[in-house]
């Protein structure tokens, strides 16, 4: 397996004494799709500033794709695209002109930064904003145009700091289907935000990060099959009865209202069976959501030291 990044004993201590990173630890493998979560303060951007070599550890090491960032920092910037929380580009620029000017700043030749710009600004909605001053852009297009931005160059590695703050439900998912096709398509990525949703819809792998330390550095899969149960609310075809007087894993099913029910299940309890048992009911489901985030429970519960 190549390690994208590998990060170890990594400290940071300001000068005003407050240590932001007590000796973490963690791997991303080549062609992840990687989680960072932790509450504001955690050490999350202050962890991406220094992989990104903007900000200068106080002890530890990190290398990216097998280098050393201290001694290969001009490598490292060729294989890293960020994109920060805060939009960082002149508002008075054209949109076309900020994702060509970053592509010769990697000192890539004008046709092929033309060809960049085009392609990754029609992937993410904004070719036809190309001649626009950046400022006519809404929040949700600034965002996608910090993505084109980052993505001219082709990096190996795209971190992406809070990549949907402030987005759209709308937008947030069209942008999630972007980033798993470059992810698929090879591109490694590590993701901070503040949607825990999102986290588990796009990542395999998560870490959570607090006061500085790693408090977990897992799977998904293994951290969410850790809830005890889990809710689902489904949404029924026909009209329900006014009342449901059967159970499902030892569960009382719910009735929400006419075309809305609420079931429960015990962790590791097949959905099928449930979809089983609700259609010899002669209930046909249309739609099925969770109630509540499984990611965030367990995210509080982290935090909590359970």
């Amino acid at each position: 397996m190549t390690i994208a990044i590998s990060i170890r004993d990594l400290q940071k201590t300001y000068a005003n004494g407050f240590e932001a990173l007590k000796g973490i630890s963690l791997e991303v493998a080549q062609g992840d799709f990687f989680a960072l979560l932790g509450p504001n303060g955690a050490g999350k951007s202050t962890t991406i500033g220094v992989i990104s070599t903007l900000i200068n550890k106080s002890g530890g090491a990190v290398e990216v794709f097998g280098r050393n960032v201290d001694t290969h920092v001009f490598e490292t910037k060729f294989d890293l695209g960020i994109v920060p929380q805060e939009v960082n580009f002149s508002l008075f620029e054209k949109v076309g002109d900020i994702v060509r000017t970053q592509a010769g700043y990697y000192g890539m030749p004008r046709q092929l930064a033309a060809e960049r710009t085009e392609k990754y600004l029609r992937k993410l909605g904004l070719w036809d904003k190309r001649d626009e001053r950046s400022r006519s852009l809404s929040g949700g297009m600034k965002r996608r145009l910090m993505i084109a931005r980052a993505l001219v160059h082709e990096p190996r590695l795209l971190i992406l700091d809070e990549p949907t703050a402030g987005v759209d439900i709308e937008l947030r998912r069209s942008m999630w289907e972007f980033l798993t096709e470059i992810n698929n398509n090879g591109t490694t990525i590590i993701l901070t935000t503040h949607y825990l949703e999102e986290a588990e819809q796009l990542c395999r792998n998560i870490a959570i990060i607090d006061e500085g330390r790693i408090i977990e550095n897992t799977s998904m899969k293994k951290l969410l099959a850790e809830l005890d149960s889990q809710t689902f609310i489904l949404d029924t075809i026909d009209e329900l009865p006014e009342s449901l007087d059967f159970t499902i894993d030892s569960t009382p099913v719910r009735r929400i209202d006419e075309h809305s029910l609420e079931v429960t299940l015990s962790a590791g309890k097949d959905v099928n069976e449930m979809f089983s048992l609700l259609d010899a009911k002669g209930l046909k489901i249309a739609s099925l959501r969770n109630k509540t985030n499984r990611l965030e429970q367990l995210f509080m519960s982290r935090l909590n030291g359970n």
